[in-house]
Formats: structure tokens, sequence, C-alpha cells
């Protein structure tokens, strides 16, 4: 394997590397010598004692540094769309030079909490590591070269938007804002619910796109999602790996720098268990892939209580239990009406694999239970009478559905059952909501 800096990228690559090497020096002589204070200002300062030119100095690197980063990252999603490595360990790297910058802001504004100190240190060695890397990779690896792609930025925008699942997303944040009000038991800051719900739209986004990344050789044989950007090849694999690794760590910064630590934490517990636990391993290994793999979007409402109260009481496990119990009549109706597709892409969902008769049993069986959770809030004095009255009566309807899928059967009724839980989860954390404030 010969190394070589002869393409453009490479060279670009190697700059980065010197810049940020230059940087992290100056701002280390800056740290030590305590030029940070004998120069006010940003992003530029002036200088009050001759060491307070160093410190300017840092200032100017960073400035060089950005420029270089932002000419490698343009030149990896314009040449290298298609490469499998270089175009996500680019993206990663500049992630994690604005986490670097970011998180060090933070530092120093917020007087260096641990887990902040700790990331600012973790991020430090990550950036490294992926320079290094990105050094190794440009000069080693064959490259796409500057071909020439005529970029529809319109067409690519709504392909990435859709690769975000934004429906999912919305649904998302309706329950991770319903955590947020019921744990303070009030309208949260403006400041608190935008961190909040951005860091939630960044770790959901980032997972949807990482799903579809997993599943667009599975999503290519289905009906339903044969359309989707990586699956009809509107976008690259590379630039949906890309994009959702971006969102994921980007979430993880604002989480932590903005809301706790607690709910930075669960957050990343989601992305891992949708994309690890369901998406890698559960969706094509068991019959019980949805029923497990349910926990992935029962932890947004601990997000949210997390964030307002830094702790997770008996009320936050109820909420997670409520989408848990939730989830696998919601997914069977869907697997019901598109049972071909699923049977088609080798996926077992439980009507491929035991029957939809066994299916419409069990979407019954959850339903009871699903209700049944709802009602333990009031029971243990954790809601109040609106939230109360919302449950049962949406708990009816909810189960008037499921009554007619077991019953009666066929695609219509699966449906009906399926727009309706996802209306019915909605609804019920917008009735926590009032219930909360009330």
């Amino acid at each position: 394997m010969k190394y070589s800096l002869k393409t453009s990228f490479a060279r670009w690559a190697a700059s980065l590397v010197v810049t940020v090497f230059a940087l992290t020096v100056m701002g280390r002589l800056v740290t030590i010598t305590g030029a940070a204070f004998l120069c006010d200002g940003w992003p530029l300062c002036a200088p009050t004692a001759p060491l307070g030119y160093l410190k300017l100095v840092h200032l100017l690197l960073v400035g060089v540094a950005s420029l270089v980063m932002i000419v490698v990252w343009r030149k990896a999603w314009r040449e290298q769309r298609h490469h499998a490595v270089l175009l996500p360990l680019t993206t990663i790297t500049g992630v994690l030079f604005l986490g670097q910058a970011f998180v060090g802001a933070i530092e120093v504004t917020r007087h260096f909490p641990t887990h902040i100190v700790v990331l600012h240190t973790l991020t430090a060695v990550a950036l490294w590591v992926s320079l290094a890397m990105l050094l190794f990779v440009s000069g080693t690896l064959e490259q796409d070269g500057a071909a020439d792609y005529k970029f529809d930025w319109r067409q690519r925008l709504k392909d990435f938007f859709i690769l975000s699942k934004p429906v999912i997303v919305l649904l998302l944040l309706v329950t991770t804002y319903g955590g947020l009000v019921a744990g303070g038991k009030a309208w949260p800051s403006a400041s608190l619910t935008f961190w909040t719900l951005i860091g939630g739209t960044l770790a959901a986004a980032g997972s949807s796109a990482l799903n579809q990344y997993i599943d667009r050789e599975l999503d290519k044989n289905m009906q339903r999602t044969s359309k989707r950007p990586l699956a009809d090849g509107r976008l690259t694999a590379a630039e949906g790996l890309s994009y959702g690794l971006a969102l994921c760590l980007l979430s993880y910064y604002v989480m932590a720098g903005y809301v706790n630590l607690l709910a930075a934490l669960l957050s990343l517990a989601g992305i891992f268990y949708y994309v690890f636990f369901y998406s890698v391993w559960l969706k094509r290994a068991t019959v019980q892939n949805i029923v497990i793999g349910g926990g992935a979007g029962a932890i947004p409402p601990m997000v949210g209580w997390a964030a307002a109260t830094g702790n997770l009481s008996l009320a936050a496990w109820i909420l997670f239990a409520i989408i848990f119990m939730w989830t696998p009549p919601h997914f069977w109706a869907l697997a019901i009406v598109r049972m071909k597709d699923y049977e088609k892409a080798g996926v077992p969902m439980l009507p491929v694999v035991e029957g939809e008769e066994k299916t419409r049993k069990q979407i019954l069986i959850y339903t009871v239970e699903l209700i049944v959770v709802t009602m333990l809030l009031p029971i243990f004095n954790l809601a109040g009478t609106i939230y109360l009255v919302s449950a049962v009566v949406l708990g009816v309807f909810l189960l008037y559905a499921a009554w007619r899928v077991f019953r009666v059967g066929g695609n219509k009724v699966a449906w009906t059952m399926y727009r309706w839980s996802s209306m019915y989860l909605a609804f019920i954390f917008l009735a926590l909501i009032v219930d909360s404030v009330v």
C-alpha cells in the first residue's frame, strides 16, 4: 500500500492536520502562560500585554483552521460522495472540530462542569484519531476524484428531509415534550424547550437516517420503502451514513451542553438501542423484533423528564411503559397491511411467521395491556382528572379499533388501527401536557 499526496483532497487533508496541530499547540501555550486574560474580545481581541498576542494568534489560527475544514468538508461532499470511508470520516472530523470549539466555549462559560471537561478531553482525543485516519486514508485509498456531478439542490434537500423520517420525528417530539412538561409540572422555559427539542430532533433524524442506511438493500424489496432516497439511489450509501452520524453526534453535544448529562446519556442510549440493537440485530433475527425494539421509541419521554428534573421517577418509567406497550399493536397493524412486503424482504414480522390470525389476537391483547398501563398514572396519583378522562375516552376508541381488527380482519381495518394508534399516542401525551399545567 503506497502513500501519496498526489490528489487535491489528500493535500487539503494534510493541510488541515497541520493547521489543527498548530492550533492545538498555540492553545496549550495560551493556557500555560495565562495569555487568555491578557487579550479581551471575540472573534479577535486587543492585547494588553506582549503575552496577549499569543491569544490573538490562537484566534487567528481558529479562523484559518475553520476555513481549511470547510474546504475539506466541501470537497468530500462534492468529490467523494460515493466513497464509503472518506465521506463519513471527513464528516465526523468536521463535527468533532465544531464540537471541540463548542464544548470549549461551554466549559469556560459554565465554570468547568465535570461532564463538560470530560467531554472536551474525549472530543480532543477523538478529533486527533479522526484526523490521523483521514490523513492516512486520503493518501492510500483510491478516491472518486473530481467527478462532474450535477447537483439538484432542491431534490437533495428534499431527500435528506425524507431520510430523517419527519413524521416519526414529530411524533417523538410530542412524547419528548410531554415528558418535559409532566416532569416540571409547568410550562418549561423557552430555552430548555428549544434545546431539548433541537437535541431530540437531531437524535431522531440521525437514527432514522442510519436505520435507512442499514436497511437500504432490504428497502429495495418492499413496495412501501423502495422509493426511499438510499434504496432508490438518489443519495449514496456514504451520504446516508455521513448524514446520520453527523446528526447523532451533534445531538449529544446539544444535549450535554444545553440540557443536562442525564438527558444526553438517555438520548444516546436511544440512538444505540434503535440503530444497533433493533436495526442491526433484532429486526432480522426474531419475530419479537417490534416487542423488544419498542424500547427505543419509548426513551424520548424519559429524555424530556430528565431534561426538566435531572432524574427519573416512577412517572417517567410509566411513560416509557406506555410507548413500549403501544409499539407492538401499532406496527403489527402495519405489518398485516404490508405482510407480502415483509415476506418478500425476509423480515420475520409476526403475521409473516405466525399468521394473520394470531397477529390480530396479539394486537387486541397488547391494546388491553396498553390501556391498563395508561391507568397507572392516575392510580399512583401521578396525573389528574383531565388525563384520566382523556385516557379512558382514547382507550375506548383504540380498543374498538383493535376489537375490529380481531373480529373483522382485513387490510382496511388494520390500516385504520394503524392510523388511529398514531393519533392515540399523540393525543394521550397532549392530554398529559394539559393535565400537568392546569
